[in-house]
């Protein structure tokens, strides 16, 4: 008798049932259903301000490619991330890599991550190692109930905080300082939920 094999980790990420994510950090495969109302909203508002001014070019000066929920593949099927949102210079990604598929191979320029009590510490712990690793140039994290961003620049493999807004404020962050953002429009109900 044939002795069953065990399917690969990318294999059983691939074999998740529709309405999961999954990642795979430093060799353990990681799943989550879909974001809540409050995540999604909060995705879908920076999509369209930074997607639009820097993706599109529309009152902004473009130059980008920014995803919602890419799956970025640091080593190919080995290290796999699917951040809330990413982005790539065009200068660094001319094109859309070929073949079509769902997977990105280079490394994305910025990454933003929601976050939520069920993913807060895989965001911090996991994740944002693997960025500095990989040469992520910025992150974000967003914590749509404190209504918080706290961005970070990547300096000699190790994070360095360089901004964190609360509120309402109207922010230029890197590395889109090239537009003003109104983090009122970011948030569900324009300031933070007490828990």
């Amino acid at each position: 008798m044939q002795p069953a094999t065990q399917p690969t980790l990318y294999e059983s990420l691939e074999a998740l049932p529709e309405g999961v994510t999954g990642e795979i950090l430093n060799g353990q495969l990681y799943t989550q259903s879909r974001p809540s109302k409050r995540h999604a909203y909060v995705a879908s508002r920076i999509d369209r301000s930074i997607g639009r001014g820097y993706g599109d070019g529309i009152d902004g000066p473009g130059g980008w490619w920014i995803f919602a929920e890419p799956e970025i593949h640091f080593v190919r099927n080995v290290e796999v991330v699917v951040p809330d949102l990413a982005g790539w210079r065009r200068e660094r990604m001319p094109s859309l890599p070929l073949p079509e598929d769902h997977r990105f191979e280079v490394v994305p320029d910025w990454v933003c991550e929601i976050l939520s009590p069920s993913t807060a510490g895989k965001d911090r712990q996991d994740k944002m190692p693997l960025y500095a690793h990989y040469e992520v140039q910025y992150a974000w994290l967003i914590d749509p109930v404190q209504c918080m961003l706290e961005v970070y620049r990547l300096d000699a493999g190790t994070w360095i905080k360089v901004g964190y807004f609360t509120g309402n404020d109207q922010v230029t962050a890197p590395p889109f300082e090239a537009m003003s953002l109104d983090l009122k429009a970011f948030w569900v109900s324009g300031r933070p939920v007490l828990v």
